[in-house]
């Protein structure tokens, strides 16, 4: 639309170059690594449940026979299984689901060869299509 509106405007289509961008073609990885992270963390509602059923445990230990300690440690490991899959879940059914139906946009990069005296004017109509960014050469 923002092309066919620079044409109306008077700006030639040889002097538009329009490079559409590509999209990822594997999905994204699961687990992050050292040089990669996409920024959700799958530890943290486990590392909550861990606290709070390790504070329940160890509370409700001081009457078993194990102990307060053993009871507090498995607490931990049962809250931390529970958080730990609970986020899985998330990640692996409610949010791919979401990105199946939101579906993939690739975004293009656009070169307009212009005057100076035109620069503003497709500026203006760039802004108003919702460009990402506009950079200006002289």
């Amino acid at each position: 639309m923002a092309i066919s509106t620079l044409e109306k405007k008077g700006i030639q289509k040889e002097n538009i170059f329009a490079v559409p961008l590509d999209n990822r073609a594997e999905d994204r990885k699961f687990f992050d690594t050292l040089h990669r992270s996409d920024g959700t963390s799958l530890i943290d509602i486990g590392m909550g449940l861990a606290t709070a059923l390790s504070v329940i445990g160890a509370s409700i230990g001081f009457k078993l026979v194990w102990g307060p300690i053993y009871w507090g440690l498995i607490g931990a490991f049962v809250g931390f299984v529970i958080g730990f899959a609970i986020r899985l879940f998330i990640e692996l059914v409610v949010k791919k689901n979401k990105r199946v139906l939101k579906g993939k946009h690739s975004e293009i990069i656009l070169i307009i060869d212009c005057e100076e005296t035109q620069a503003e004017l497709i500026e203006d109509v760039l802004w108003s299509h919702f460009a990402i960014g506009v950079a200006k050469i002289k």
